[in-house]
């Protein structure tokens, strides 16, 4: 049998974006934080001390950050908000975003979020995973994933993975922008007095208008 004869079938697959936020957007992003609005605890599966709705001015972060960013998920996988099920085709809008303040010892447990597209940006992140996974109830565990934030899906076979991300300060200002129905979750962090401050919103169609 000649290798050459054999051919790799890979089939179709979605996936996530990742982004850097620069200075000027974590500026921006830091004033909404400082005028957050009503209470969002009620809305989350988080088990967590505090979370707030945030208004963006005239849409500044949609137009600058996130438009962007659905129109490269489009291009490297492909536009979610054309499978939608409507009589029409209607733009996307950030229907509403809220930052998460988590303490130690809270969670965030698997969950997913409505809409076509979600994302989240740490702000803080005031632990560092490899010192938090030296405590006693991780070192000898084959699974240390203290402070992690895991993506969770299944293969096509069924079986589930998990895509892992070890934080750490050098995180901040990183955003992840995925399809809104990808499981994800936080574990917890411990002996840390500070909170993790994070971003999430979600994206959807606007059935108000047409394009």
């Amino acid at each position: 049998m000649n290798s050459k004869e054999i051919k790799t079938c890979s089939p179709p697959n979605l996936g996530w974006l990742e982004y850097k936020l620069n200075s000027k957007e974590m500026d921006y992003v830091w004033k909404c934080i400082e005028n957050k609005k009503e209470n969002h605890k009620s809305n989350l599966a988080g088990n967590i001390t505090g979370s707030y709705t945030l208004l963006d001015r005239g849409d500044w972060f949609y137009t600058t950050v996130l438009l962007p960013l659905t129109t490269t998920y489009s291009e490297r996988f492909y536009n979610l908000g054309d499978i939608v099920p409507t009589t029409g085709k209607h733009p996307q809008c950030m229907v509403k975003w809220w930052v998460n303040y988590q303490k130690q010892n809270e969670f965030n447990p698997l969950h997913n979020h409505s809409g076509i597209y979600s994302f989240v940006i740490w702000m803080k992140i005031p632990y560092d995973y490899k010192k938090q996974n030296q405590k006693d109830i991780a070192r000898n565990s084959n699974s240390p994933l203290i402070g992690n934030f895991n993506f969770c899906y299944a293969d096509m076979l069924g079986k589930n993975h998990t895509y892992k991300y070890f934080l750490s300060s050098e995180y901040e200002g990183t955003m992840l922008f995925f399809p809104s129905s990808l499981n994800h979750e936080v574990y917890p962090f411990y002996d840390c007095d500070e909170e993790r401050i994070s971003i999430s919103g979600n994206i959807m169609l606007d059935t108000s208008k047409r394009r």
